[in-house]
């Protein structure tokens, strides 16, 4: 395996090792290529492992740089980039060199306007963080791109040609009892014809009402809690309904609400809106048969969607995952035996200084940590007041140290 090998312009670099390449200034990095992984994530040094190099958001980079390098079958490597920073010149790069998937996650510190008109890319996905930045205005690719939205959707606006389908993934609270969410004005985006919307499924519902702006939906693909579900009888065009991973279907309209409907698919979907599902699914078919494919799946009663996505540890690892629920368990155990704040106070820094030792907790975790420490302040007790969310943080944050 070649080390620390100066990566040469005349011939592609098919075989893995380590190289040193140009990426910001001359020898600036090495780059570490692996067999089989066609990634390659690039990002600031916060992002620790999970980005393979590390640049500065404002740095200036050289795209070009990975044009020595190729997959073991001749096509261009990395085939998926994901990039955290403010240097937009990789959509310039993918004008004359495409680019099968590219995820940005853009460091804007000013208002910045784009121009990919030319770039060839298959798919394009742009997460907005909630923090503050510039407002980042994109004209998007002639040839219809797969385009993918998540976070601050209030941060963007797009021109251009419309993508061939498009997902929303706006950054919503985690209090299902907030007010329902609305998405905001995306422009030009409401004429697309495919929609594919994510919402957690037990956090803020977004309400299905912003879907009005959008007239010529077809396809509607819809994961997780949502609100208003009768407006979706307007849409009248629709050929394809999909619906996952959504624990309240009681509002949903008939299957005959859309008489063009010739694909449909419920899948981990409350129980008692699955079965209703079936039966209108049933009956359809012997009015009309569907032409494409229908199933109603996973119907799920109520305590598996608290016992799956009801706490905030779905997304770690399976086996801390595994530890920290039962951390959770046994100081929501404590927690109902609590008769005064001192004992309150005690459950909630034991919990939290259980965590301390562990390796990994970033912003990600660490928000997750403080959702569990609501969570069980929330649970039943024997206190005679209520625990406020800003009483529960405060002895979170003096007893931690990540």
């Amino acid at each position: 395996m070649p080390e620390d090998n100066q990566a040469p312009r005349s011939a592609p670099i098919t075989e893995p090792g380590h190289y040193v390449i140009d990426l910001t200034g001359p020898r600036s990095h090495t780059l570490v290529t692996r067999p089989g992984v066609g990634s390659l994530s690039i990002g600031p040094p916060g992002l620790g492992n999970k980005a393979e190099l590390h640049v500065a958001p404002d740095a200036v980079i050289n795209w070009p740089v990975f044009e020595a390098f190729a997959t073991p079958a001749g096509s261009p490597w990395p085939r998926y980039l994901r990039y955290t920073g403010e240097d937009a010149g990789f959509l310039e790069w993918a004008q004359h060199r495409p680019l099968e998937e590219a995820t940005w996650i853009p460091v804007l510190a000013a208002d910045t306007v784009v121009d990919a008109s030319l770039s060839i890319v298959h798919g394009l996905h742009i997460e907005l963080g909630p923090q503050p930045g510039g407002f980042l205005s994109l004209t998007l690719p002639q040839r219809p791109c797969r385009l993918g939205l998540s976070g601050d959707l209030s941060r963007i606006s797009l021109s251009g040609t419309l993508p061939s389908s498009l997902t929303l993934a706006p950054h919503t609270s985690r209090r299902k009892s907030d007010p329902p969410f609305k998405l905001p004005d995306l422009g030009e985006l409401h004429g697309v014809t495919g929609l594919t919307l994510h919402s957690p499924p037990l956090g803020q519902p977004v309400s299905l009402e912003s879907l009005d702006r959008f007239p010529n939906l077809q396809s509607l693909s819809l994961w997780g809690s949502f609100c208003d579900l009768g407006s979706l009888a307007r849409h009248t065009g629709l050929t394809n309904l999909e619906l996952r991973f959504m624990p309240d279907l009681v509002e949903l309209p008939g299957l005959d609400s859309w008489p063009l409907l010739d694909r449909f698919i419920a899948y981990n979907v409350e129980e008692a809106g699955g079965k209703r599902l079936r039966q209108q699914m049933k009956a359809r078919a012997k009015a009309r048969p569907w032409d494409d494919f229908a199933s109603v799946s996973k119907l799920r009663k109520p305590e598996w969607w608290m016992n799956e996505y009801g706490r905030p540890f779905s997304a770690w690892p399976k086996r801390l995952a595994k530890w920290a629920n039962e951390a959770y368990d046994e100081a929501q155990a404590a927690w109902a035996e609590a008769c005064s704040l001192t004992d309150a106070e005690e459950v909630i820094t034991r919990f939290t200084m259980r965590f301390n030792s562990l390796k990994g907790i970033e912003t990600t975790e660490r928000e997750d940590l403080g959702e569990a420490v609501w969570q069980i302040s929330q649970s039943v007790h024997g206190l005679s007041q209520p625990i406020t969310e800003e009483m529960a943080q405060r002895w979170f944050d003096a007893a931690r140290h990540y």
